[in-house]
């Protein structure tokens, strides 16, 4: 069977080559296997530069069949030439296409040995002006194509050398906008964020662009409220890494956005790196000056004492399921 496949891809006429790239897709992954050490590859390349939608179509489900699973094949496959042909598919503003195309990056640059490759050819810049609406009108995007978008890049982001050139790309702001656009308990915004704190952790200059680019801070202090539990571990990471920066440039800023209350919940029943930021967090965020006399105070004295600190940075009022909170808080600080 691999044979005959192999045979109608490298000698066949248009309808053969498109019927033996459908049939590949059927075989296991041994026979896949096989036909990829037989040399399919390249006529599967051939056909995704024919200017012929159906062979396009086979030829790309046909290489993510070859390539899912199997790094070797993954690495001949970017080898053979695939980077700039897809690149030039993406020219084509096909929403079948474009989706299928941002699905055959992601599954390439899961590839250790891909990812400089990849970054090298100017994919990442492509794939965030679709990200942010420059390439093509960004409603025609299919919402998976979107999230596999933000994947590749996540997987690209793994490699420390790439990230100089993510952050030159304008990855910060185009997530920043995803962020503000989405809801934040949203699958497309779990992911940009988790994306977002990968990539300011690793890059001052992507760090000082989020902190300083306008109603980030407050997009971090919603996502916190209203975001899926990994949604606010990842926002409350950003926060701290913006506040461990520069705590006195940001501390009033953060506290003026109302985090309070979102942190305390957090610091409860947030996952256990959220609890562990949230409470960090809270440490940084209070008047350390002010608790010299902690251990003679009683423990309504120093909740008395942080609700005023608080007020007197302009938060909004809590109420008494905030003011519950900041007891269990103080509870869990003094153990």
């Amino acid at each position: 069977m691999e044979g005959f496949v192999a045979q109608n891809l490298c000698n066949g006429s248009r309808e053969v080559r498109i019927q033996a790239a459908t049939q590949l897709g059927n075989l296991n992954p041994k026979q896949r296997h096989k036909l990829a050490e037989r040399g399919v590859i390249a006529p599967l390349i051939s056909m995704l530069q024919s200017q012929d939608y159906e062979a396009i179509e086979a030829a790309l489900f046909a290489l993510l069949s070859l390539a899912f699973g199997n790094e070797r094949n993954k690495i001949r496959i970017v080898k053979l030439g695939v980077i700039p042909v897809l690149l030039e598919l993406l020219q084509s503003q096909n929403e079948s296409l474009t989706e299928l195309v941002i699905a055959a990056f992601l599954v390439i640059s899961s590839c250790g040995a891909n990812k400089l490759a990849i970054a090298a050819s100017g994919a990442i810049s492509v794939l965030v002006k679709i990200l942010g609406g420059e390439y093509d009108d960004t409603d025609s995007i299919s919402m998976q194509a979107k999230l596999d978008a933000v994947a590749t890049l996540h997987n690209l982001s793994s490699c420390h050398q790439i990230i100089p050139s993510m952050v030159s790309s304008g990855i910060v702001f185009t997530l920043l906008q995803l962020i503000h656009s989405y809801e934040k308990s949203s699958e497309l915004v779990d992911k940009a964020m988790a994306l977002l704190e990968d990539i300011i952790a690793s890059s001052e200059n992507a760090l000082a662009q989020t902190s300083g680019a306008g109603d980030a801070i407050r997009a971090f202090v919603e996502t916190i409220e209203e975001g899926t539990p990994q949604c606010k571990e990842h926002a409350v990471g950003i926060l701290l890494l913006i506040c461990q920066s520069c705590r006195d440039k940001y501390r009033g800023l953060i506290l003026r956005e109302g985090v309070i209350p979102g942190l305390l919940q957090l610091s409860v029943d947030g996952t256990w790196r959220a609890k562990e930021k949230a409470k960090q967090l809270l440490l940084l965020l209070r008047d350390c000056t002010s608790y010299r006399t902690r251990a003679k105070q009683s423990k309504r004295e120093l909740v008395e004492q942080i609700m005023q600190e608080i007020d007197a940075e302009g938060e909004k009022v809590m109420g008494t399921k905030a003011l519950r909170l900041v007891e269990d808080m103080i509870a869990k600080l003094s153990t």
